[in-house]
């Protein structure tokens, strides 16, 4: 699940336990308040251990190629 699909189902949760009130809530300030909560939300999922999936593939590519030079550097 994307940062994107975690933060709307965020929000989702949120409308629905609020009720009506969201209904009286402009439509860009949902946009603002979804932009507000990313970040905090990333932090979140962080300290509990996980990381997006990017981020992941990103160490996990620099990890290979890590791994790739110490092979080469013990051939050589």
């Amino acid at each position: 699940m994307s940062d994107k699909d975690i933060t709307k189902a965020i929000i989702n949760i949120l409308k629905k336990e609020l009720g009506g009130v969201v209904g009286l809530i402009p439509s860009n300030l949902t946009h603002d308040l979804s932009n507000a909560l990313s970040p905090k939300i990333e932090e979140i999922i962080e300290s509990n251990g996980f990381v997006k999936k990017t981020k992941y593939e990103a160490l996990s590519k620099l990890a290979n190629d890590l791994e790739k030079r110490v092979s080469d550097l013990e051939k050589s």
